[in-house]
């Protein structure tokens, strides 16, 4: 019965192990026939706001949370992490007998800690509603109420479309942040056509 399991398990394709049926136009349907729909909200810098400032802020969000409780929100690193480098040289280093190359070690690591420091306020924010037995009729005027909501508390919000999922979908699993079009099917880019 294991090895059952295990030859299925080995058949399932990237969207069954991650739960994803569809992406679609405005929403990532799963296979628990949920549908997610994604509102990115830009960053505030809130480090040169004032207390006043930030405090309005915090209602502001107070103020949506109490007005919508089926909101989930969700925080991406929007760029690479370099956590993993880091530690492989401070690694290397210990075991680095050389003094020539411990320094060039050292040097990469100091350029990994800049790198990082200068992306360090690259996040994505993001507001989810998790869409159940919504008449498709309905759907988009409740989706509109909700952009209009944060948009009125002061949130910058766009709704995400099918290459923003896309694109989180590649943050969010694989960390890639360099890709400029991501596939709806693995190999997509490969194929041609008429011949």
């Amino acid at each position: 019965m294991s090895k059952e399991k295990i030859s299925a398990s080995k058949r399932q394709v990237t969207r069954q192990l991650i739960g994803t049926r569809e992406v679609m136009d405005y929403c990532l349907e799963t296979y628990r026939s949920d549908r997610l729909v994604y509102f990115m909200i830009k960053p505030t810098n809130i480090s040169v706001l004032s207390e006043e400032s930030i405090s309005a802020r915090i209602y502001a969000l107070m103020t949506v949370l109490k007005g919508m409780a089926e909101l989930e929100f969700l925080c991406l690193n929007s760029r690479e992490s370099y956590e993993d480098n880091k530690h492989f040289l401070r690694n290397r280093m210990e075991l680095e007998t050389n003094p020539a190359v411990r320094k060039l070690l050292e040097q990469d690591r100091v350029h990994l800690d800049r790198i990082q420091v200068q992306i360090a306020t690259a996040r994505e924010f993001l507001v989810i509603i998790r869409l159940h037995n919504e008449k498709e009729s309905e759907v988009f005027s409740y989706l509109s109420r909700i952009e209009k909501t944060l948009r009125e508390q002061g949130f910058i919000a766009k709704r995400a479309d099918k290459e923003d999922i896309k694109r989180l979908l590649a943050v969010y699993f694989e960390q890639n942040v360099t890709t400029e079009k991501f596939e709806d099917f693995d190999g997509e880019r490969w194929v041609i056509l008429n011949e």
